[in-house]
């Protein structure tokens, strides 16, 4: 991966639009949202978050990072261009009671706050995806309050990623000449997945005093081949661009491929547990 620093690359791969994340929002909440609570909370113990302190989450998704939050004791607003993600927090967060969260429909890129909002700004698995990251993280900085926080959630090293690893491998098996992700450029997810690419963006973006952890890994149990492929289908609408080349037949055959993966993996076990490194970065605004 040959990103430079501080920089967003070019990207000319496809990008999800709005009405493709509507798509995937109700399985995103269902099968992604639930399993980003032990390492949301781990985010939010880094960037310092308190009771009482007003918490942004920028693409927020459903909420894997802001009900946490809102968990917490925070005063929390939730945003996401999706309006169907942002239906989805809201309905859990009234059926949780979090009367201090709230969500709105709103571009990372165009955050509509005044300077200086927030005692905390975190984006988890959101901000990664924009393609101008780079002005999304200024916009985060720019409405957060000085001496605030900002923290930002992403995946590390795509080759750790088991998740997708196991279902590229699967599609390999069956789509002669399907070669996986590219490096250079990284795809969206994977921008900032470099410690010291992240360091340099959040520091890029004005903020001080930049740390990033790469301890935390990401833990997803499947029963079988087919809970992943749901999972994967779930998390980002660019895997249903991926298979709109690959035909009912083959797509079934890599289920079963994927099956077979995932029993092998679980043993004699009743799952299999994959794992996806993380990496964290937070940095205080002076």
């Amino acid at each position: 991966m040959t990103t430079t620093a501080g920089t967003a690359p070019d990207h000319d791969q496809q990008f999800a639009p709005s009405e493709a994340w509507d798509a995937i929002a109700a399985g995103y909440d269902e099968f992604v949202a639930p399993g980003e609570e032990p390492f949301a909370l781990d985010a939010l113990r880094l960037a310092g978050l308190r009771a009482g302190e007003r918490f942004l989450d920028v693409a927020a998704g459903t909420g894997g990072l802001s009900l946490p939050a809102a968990r917490l004791g925070a005063t929390v607003i939730a945003t996401d261009w999706s309006p169907a993600m942002i239906e989805r927090f809201e309905s859990r967060a009234r059926a949780e009671g979090l009367t201090a969260a709230e969500g709105r429909v709103m571009d990372a890129h165009d955050l509509d706050f005044d300077d200086d909002s927030f005692d905390v700004t975190g984006s988890q698995f959101g901000v990664m995806l924009v393609p101008d990251q780079v002005g999304a993280l200024r916009e985060m900085v720019r409405v957060t309050r000085s001496e605030g926080r900002v923290v930002l959630v992403a995946y590390g090293d795509p080759t750790r990623f088991e998740a997708l690893q196991f279902f590229i491998a699967a599609i390999q098996a069956v789509v002669p000449g399907f070669e996986g992700l590219p490096d250079d450029p990284p795809p969206l997810e994977f921008q900032v997945s470099d410690p010291g690419i992240m360091r340099a963006r959040l520091a890029a973006a004005g903020l001080s005093d930049v740390q990033v952890d790469t301890g935390l890994l990401e833990r997803v149990e499947f029963a079988d081949g087919e809970e992943c492929w749901t999972w994967m289908r779930s998390s980002n609408p660019v895997v249903g661009m991926i298979l709109a080349d690959v035909s009912d037949e083959q797509q079934a055959t890599v289920r079963q491929i994927l099956h077979g993966m995932i029993r092998e993996r679980a043993g004699e076990s009743a799952s299999a547990v994959l794992t996806a490194p993380l990496t964290i970065g937070w940095g205080w605004k002076r």
